[in-house]
């Protein structure tokens, strides 16, 4: 700290802990160095002093563009906008929040999209440089921003500051004036290593990242050398936006550590703190209110059908309805006296003439399906009345529209659960419904089978003169059905006795003042609620004339329930906001209406809390129109309480009933605070009205027990009454819950005997016994025990400025369940000219907006296409729909913000490693004590090596698919090339020479040729003609490395390594001498080499390392010697043996098996080039079957082609007569934790041509040693063990039982090889570890590698990897380490040699952990749950860059799969990893670079991303 000027020791002691937290942020990475400095230095400026100067500029103008919103807002359009949300003085306290959001300048990184057809947005088609952010606070410096803009200027810049393509383009980064200009990839100045788009991924690259060779400390990171890549800047556009986004997450701070660290086997999640600053109910407990007793009247019906048959019989000519057409103008009216008549006739029909003579299909009692459409009443009230006469349930539902409509299998639901077997309809609606080819009717999804019976008059029968229908007195038998969905999409039938319909008939008569003769307007749908007691039951007791508005008739003519009143002078309408904003949209239109003769403004959705600003908004406009205040009567209502309180009309001049003026944070904790302070975050509510007559209702908990809430609490509202629904028909045990609820005070006593039904509604009762509503328990989100209800949600969201990104009517507000709690989801229909920019500024206000008034993050904010929400059949938003869409990935948003980092607060706390106390000795003795054995493992003994010289061996052959060679001819083509080497001058015994050939005899020869002349071979895989661009540097870099003195290679190759496309990629005129070994002339060499000593080089192997690592190793000939022994042993490889390998030659393993073990051993081999079965997918199956072989080797990208490629054609092998009943063991040769999926998944397909389940097995080696384990054929069979995934986090091995949560299974890695000696150590103290503990595996053998081959030659790293001691126990031994990570476990099985068996299992290499929050994470753990997250998720891959997790998908699936894919992925690894993802990048299939080994290349991904290089579909930044 000296060197900035500063005297640490004059600091107090408070600033000085401050500075020392900001070091331990900077050297973790978890702040920029320029939000360091910016910090550091508000730490040590003088406080208040330099604090108190005022902000210039933005403040005054961030005032005057509010002012100018303001002065805006009048001219809106119009249009029939669902405006029900509409409150101005929300609107003004959400551009109040977002005015302060401004003022702290929060860049959001913009998600980067490829344009293609599914985007619908018309941006121009050029790319606007990238403003990136500078630090969280930074306001943009006038020098650089030009003249003063206005805050709106720069937050939309800093918003949008992205190209929504994603090409490399300059970037500007605003805050450091500097520019980086990214070279264009295609002129070749990209990274040599890069391959191009069109590469398909069968061309297998073996891709070294950044010319990075192995000599780097395995602890050294490699961020130092990801400053450039190959010329490409790092702060190229991706990863400005990831700064960007690092500087937006405001990062909580890091918790002190605690003195002792207790490493807990489970990873505790934060529980939410309860506040203790949060409101708390104060008041005393409710006492339940009783409404005014129920009258009697002596002329009320004994029961609604008496009322009927009364006013058809009296008042025949009466009018009962009223229907209009799709114009608003009367189509029909239908007199009291025609309804009773057709009434009738359908109850005679139904119960007489559906059948055959004798036979009687409905009888009392039976459920009967009402079909008709809202815009036929007439037809409805005949159907339903005519049930009610024949005594039969009707059970109105939704008219279907198509085998797909949303809730359709929920219906089924419904009528099954009913036992719905006949549905009424009319002839028109029967015509309209979906049929199948042949005429019949559609059967829906989930429905039962139904008969489908035409009410119309013309198919009724006229009952015979002495025939009456029965009506009884009214009773507790059902009388009607109506359909209820449920919060999770569940449709369930609330039955309603013939006793409640006729009470609540004359509860509403009294609570309304209906008297007969009125006229009433109905809005509502007549089929169920509000609609149907008022406009069909109600109605009729009392001999009113309903006028019925369908919602087509409201779509194209607002107005026209306004009209109606007009014209009929009615007396009562009845209505919702949506009516009521329609109406006041339109009205200019109209000028000489009339609403005097309104008594009773019925607002169905009053309980809304957001209907006071429609019913406001609405008295200001027609009062001129003569409506009077006191008229507008809202009302709360549910399917199973029915009408739980309404407004009764006022007395003209009477004061209006007060308004509550409520705290959303008070309202949050379930408590009622009158807000004072805060008035953005305020909500007004209206009350609705006093207790039905003769109703008794209290104020109960919403969940836990049905106690009595406090006169200050919010809680559920509960009615017992006569008038309300019975129960869930057919759902016995849900209705318990519901309908037969008993109150209990504090002490948990019930207040007495009488049953309450629950409404579903949350409120409160105010002063003078008003009933006050916030909101349902459907729309409620519990999100860290906090309250917040959807619609306030919405309200908040359609009051951001500019609401032209979306459709106000069509938004959904939904939580799902991630990481045990609720997060908040917002789902939006965006409009089809609304630009990306536009789109996504409006959401990122949306989610500030969201933040500051409800002090709650949202989870996942999507905009979808126009129209493609599931719709209600009303035209709302089918909640539970859309939600399950969601989360199968099936919603296909166009945008998409994910806010994980913000919303997530329960994450476990970072694990703090503690420097360990305790010495490795310790931990040895403890583990003595505690009965451990040292974890260690051992194959049996090699036995004495003879002296074998690989050449002299002619007793084998080779066969290769195309030609063959036995050991006399291989000599002898090895004694051609040994000849022309010697000859030439320059290449001297001892020097390396590369071997460029594609695999097959040539490159045997060669390898021979070049001991025979005592020269070291480098095997290289030849450069793919086709992506020279690609892969030539690779070749060049080795050849480099090894200095090779000369390239032995084929006329073909030659011609390449000299071409003109050659030359663009590397320099050709600096290649060594190139040799063509085509046509060399028969010549033998005057001697053959051999080595003075066994320790002498006999080859170098080089290979790229899934983390980009270029390393070359030495091998020499006593390892060789070594291992082709232990394999021979391993595998019992006798000379009549036949073997096929389908290997790459080139490096590891593969190589040993493919030129050098069947020369020593003698057996014949069968090599079958990988890259041949693209061409010809059967050629390894059928080889093995056609020459009965019994043993094989593979790689995973072999069995991966052969699974994917023939598992569905195994019927077709085996007519082809593919027999593999003969092969005893499959073996795969990685490098890699055992891929068991796979490996179970090639035997399980190829069970039926006769595979073994047993025969598949694997082999592990490393680079320091090449083969360490191999499945022989004498061991017993590899194990499988279940290890919990959280403890492999901690490092540490926990067994679990099969099927454990979080468990994962790892299969055994092959058998110990001969001669070979691991223990598991731990990589930090270099203890030995005890059995069944996780560590680094060490390993001694004869055929170790002698060391790496670097041009640097770093001896401390050969002394580290390769030559390296343990610090306790056993220090002579020399040890190699092989750098992955495993454990050693005594198994109950025996070995040959009659001992317990010692199974070694690999749990993934150190060198591609992933270290987060402190854990250590294997990314294919982490890859396999993304990859199960959505059928269209291909390969997937993951690194970290920057403390980020990125998260690269394939997508198989449609493009407009993309986006759906975002929230799936972020889930997954939420919910099983405890990880947040910062950016999910969408690719299209065969990105992600797959070397020949089939392992995934994931820092050359890295690289290529952070270069922009990877042409992405889509890239989100997770907030």
């Amino acid at each position: 700290m000296a060197e900035r000027g500063v005297d640490m020791s004059a600091l107090p002691q408070e600033v000085r802990e401050q500075l020392a937290e900001l070091d331990l942020e900077l050297s973790e990475g978890d702040i920029t160095q320029k939000g360091y400095e910016k910090k550091r230095a508000k730490v040590l400026s003088p406080g208040p002093s330099s604090a108190s100067a005022p902000e210039p500029g933005p403040s005054n103008s961030s005032s005057s563009s509010s002012r100018h919103r303001r002065t805006r807002r009048p001219h809106r359009s119009g249009g029939t906008r669902d405006e029900r949300y509409r409150s101005d003085i929300h609107t003004e306290a959400v551009q109040a929040a977002l005015a302060k959001h401004k003022e702290e300048k929060m860049a959001l990184p913009m998600p980067t999209k490829r344009r293609s057809a599914y985007v619908q947005s018309p941006i121009d088609n050029c790319t606007p440089p990238d403003s990136s952010s500078s630090s969280d606070d930074e306001a943009v410096s006038s020098e650089s921003a030009g003249p003063q803009q206005s805050p709106d200027t720069w937050i939309n810049s800093s918003l949008h500051g992205s190209s929504t393509s994603s090409s490399a383009s300059s970037t500007l980064s605003h805050g450091d004036n500097m520019c980086y200009f990214v070279p264009d990839p295609v002129g070749g100045v990209g990274p040599p290593d890069v391959p191009s788009q069109s590469q398909a991924r069968g061309s297998r690259v073996d891709l070294p990242a950044n010319a990075v060779v192995r000599g780097m400390s395995r602890g050294q990171s490699r961020s130092s050398m990801m400053e450039t890549a190959d010329g490409v800047p790092v702060s190229s556009r991706v990863s400005t936006k990831i700064q960007q986004l690092l500087n937006t997450l405001k990062r909580p701070k890091r918790p002190p550590l605690s003195e002792f660290f207790m490493d807990d086997q489970e990873e505790i999640v934060e529980v939410p703190q309860v506040d203790p600053n949060a409101p708390k109910p104060e008041g005393r407990q409710i006492i339940p209110v009783k409404g005014e007793p129920l009258g009697v009247v002596s002329n009320w019906p004994p029961a609604l059908q008496a009322a009927l048959a009364r006013w058809g019989a009296t008042q025949g000519k009466s009018p009962a309805l009223t229907a209009l057409d799709i114009t608003g103008k009367p189509l029909y009216t239908l007199t009291y006296g025609k309804l009773w008549s057709r009434s009738v006739k359908l109850a005679y029909t139904l119960l007489n003439k559906l059948g055959t003579r004798n036979e009687q299909i409905l009888k009392p009692g039976d459920r009967v399906a009402l079909v008709y459409p809202n815009s036929d009443p007439g037809m409805f009230w005949v159907a339903f009345y005519g049930c009610l006469l024949a005594e039969v349930i009707p059970v109105p539902i939704e008219v279907p529209l198509s085998r797909k409509d949303a809730g359709s299998s929920q219906v089924g639901f419904l009528l099954g659960s009913c036992g719905v077997g006949l549905a009424l309809t009319s002839e028109i609606c029967l015509k309209g419904l979906p049929k199948t080819p042949t005429g019949e009717i559609l059967q829906f999804k989930g429905w039962p089978r139904l008969k489908w019976v035409v009410t119309d008059s013309k198919y009724l029968t006229k009952p015979s003169k002495d025939w009456q229908p029965h009506i009884p007195t009214a009773n507790t038998d059902t009388a009607y059905i109506e359909y209820k969905a449920s919060k999770e999409g569940t449709v369930m039938g609330v039955a309603v006795s013939k006793v409640a319909t006729l009470t609540h008939c004359q509860a509403l008569t009294q609570a309304c003042n209906y008297c007969e003769g009125e006229t009433l307007v109905n809005v509502l749908d007549f089929k169920k609620d509000m609609g149907l007691w008022h406009g069909v039951l109600t109605s009729v007791m009392n001999r009113i004339h309903t006028i019925s508005v369908p919602y087509a008739v409201m779509k194209a003519c607002p107005l026209s329930w306004v009209q109606r009143v007009h014209i009929h002078k009615a007396r009562v309408a009845l209505v919702k906001c949506r009516d009521l904003h329609w109406a006041m949209m339109a009205h200019r239109d109209q000028r000489d209406t009339s609403l005097a003769s309104l008594r009773m403004l019925i607002v169905a959705d009053g309980a809304n809390p957001w209907s006071v600003s429609s019913c406001d908004a609405f008295l200001n406009v027609f009062q001129a129109h003569g409506l009077k205040p006191e008229v507008i009567c809202p009302c709360a209502t549910s399917p199973e309480a029915m009408t739980v309180a309404i407004r009764r009309p006022g007395v003209p001049g009477a004061p209006l009933p007060a308004r509550a003026i409520l705290s959303m944070t008070g309202l949050s904790h379930g408590v009622i605070r009158v807000n004072t302070e805060d008035k953005n975050s305020a909500l007004t509510v209206q009350d609705v009205g006093h207790v039905m007559p003769g109703a008794l209702m209290c104020i109960v908990k919403p969940d836990g027990p049905p106690m009595l809430c406090k006169t200050d609490e919010i809680g559920e509202i509960v009615v017992n009454s006569r008038a309300g629904g019975n129960m869930y028909y057919g759902l016995h045990g849900v209705t318990k819950n519901t309908f037969e609820v008993i109150p209990v005070n504090a002490s948990g006593t019930p207040i007495g005997e009488i049953p309450f039904v629950r409404s579903g509604l949350l409120g409160f009762v105010g002063p003078g016994s008003l009933i006050f509503v916030v909101g349902k328990n459907e729309g409620l989100l519990m999100v860290s025990g906090r309250r917040h209800n959807a619609d306030d949600l919405v309200a908040t969201a359609l009051a951001v400025e500019p609401v032209k990104t979306v459709y106000r009517g069509r938004i959904a507000v939904f939580s799902v369940t991630v990481f045990y709690d609720e997060r908040i989801v917002i789902v939006a229909e965006q409009r089809p000219d609304a630009s990306e920019e536009d789109s996504f500024q409006w959401m990122s206000r949306v989610l500030q907006a969201i933040d500051s008034i409800h002090q709650v993050g949202l989870y996942c904010l999507a905009l979808v296409p126009a129209n493609t929400l599931p719709k209600t059949p009303l035209g709302g938003i089918h909640i539970s729909d859309t939600k399950q869409l969601f989360l199968e990935g099936a919603l296909h948003p166009c945008n998409i913000l994910m806010c994980p980092h913000t919303c997530v607060t329960n994450m476990p706390k970072p694990r703090q490693k503690q420097p360990v106390g305790v010495g490795p000795a310790s931990i040895m003795v403890g583990n003595l004590v505690a009965g451990k054995r040292i974890a260690q493992a051992a194959g049996r003994d090699l036995g004495l090596i003879e002296d074998q010289d690989l050449v002299r061996k002619v007793n084998g052959d080779l066969l290769l698919a195309v030609c063959t060679a036995t050991c006399v001819q291989l000599h002898k083509r090895a004694e051609k090339i040994a000849a022309a080497l010697m000859e030439r001058s320059g290449i001297n015994i001892g020097e390396n020479v590369v071997l460029l050939y594609p695999p097959g005899i040539d490159l045997i020869a060669a390898f021979y040729g070049c001991l025979y002349a005592g020269c070291i071979p480098v095997t290289v895989r030849p450069p793919h003609p086709q992506n020279l661009s690609a892969t030539l540097p690779t070749v060049r870099m080795i050849i480099d490395v090894s200095k090779a003195a000369c390239i032995l290679t084929t006329q073909v190759l030659t011609k390449i390594l000299r071409s003109k496309e050659a030359a663009t990629t590397v320099n050709i005129k600096t290649w060594p001498i190139i040799i063509d070994t085509d046509d060399l002339p028969r010549k033998r060499p005057p001697t053959i080499y051999k080595p003075p000593n066994a320790e002498m080089i006999a080859y170098l192997d080089f290979s790229v390392s899934t983390t980009g690592m270029l390393t070359g190793v030495k091998i020499s000939h006593a390892a060789v010697s070594a291992l082709c022994r232990s394999i021979k042993l391993q595998c019992e490889l006798y000379s009549s043996r036949q073997i096929t390998i389908c290997l790459d030659p080139y490096c590891g393993l593969g190589f040993v098996l493919w030129c050098l073990a069947s020369v020593y051993s003698g057996h014949q081999s069968i090599l079958i080039p990988p890259m041949e079965l693209e061409s010809s997918l059967t050629l390894w199956l059928g080889t093995l079957s056609q020459y009965r072989i019994r043993d094989t080797f593979c790689s995973y990208s072999v069995m991966e082609l052969c699974t994917k490629g023939l598992g569905g054609q195994t019927d077709m092998l085996k007519a082809r007569g593919v027999n593999l009943s003969c092969v005893r063991s499959c073996v795969v040769v990685a490098e890699e934790r055992p891929r068991l999926v796979l490996t179970h998944s090639f035997s399980k397909l190829f069970k039926d041509l006769g595979l073994s389940m047993r025969a598949v097995s694997t082999a592990f080696g490393s680079r320091v040693n090449l083969a360490i384990c191999l499945q022989g054929t004498t061991g017993p069979d590899p194990s499988t063990v279940y290890v919990d995934m959280k403890s492999l986090r901690h490092d540490r091995v926990r067994l679990v039982e099969r099927g454990a949560p979080q468990s994962l299974p790892l299969v055994e890695s092959g058998t110990i090889l001969p001669g070979v000696r691991v223990i598991i150590v731990n990589p930090e103290t270099r203890g030995p570890l005890g059995d069944s503990h996780l560590g680094e595996i060490w390993v001694n053998s004869p055929h170790n590698a002698t060391g790496y081959y670097t041009i640097y030659g770093e001896e401390n790293l050969q002394a580290d990897h390769f030559n390296t001691k343990l610090s306790f126990g056993d220090p002579q031994t020399l040890w190699a380490r092989t750098g992955y990570l495993g454990f050693v476990k005594r198994t109950e099985l025996t070995d040959s040699s009659g001992d317990r068996h010692d199974a070694l299992f690999v749990v993934g290499s150190l060198d591609e952990t992933l270290e987060l929050r402190g854990l250590r994470y294997h990314p294919i753990d982490i890859e396999t749950s993304v990859s199960r997250a959505h059928r269209s998720i291909g390969e997937s891959a993951v690194f970290t860059w920057t403390n980020l997790l990125v998260v690269v998908a394939e997508l198989c699936g449609s493009e407009q799969d993309a986006l759906d894919l975002v929230p799936l992925v972020t889930n997954v690894v939420l919910e099983e990893h405890h990880l947040i993802v910062g950016v999910v990048v969408i690719v299209d299939p065969g990105v992600i670079p797959i070397n020949s080994r089939g392992e995934k290349q994931r820092m050359h991904l890295r690289d290529s991303f952070l270069a922009d290089q990877l042409d992405p579909i889509y890239v989100a930044y997770n907030m």
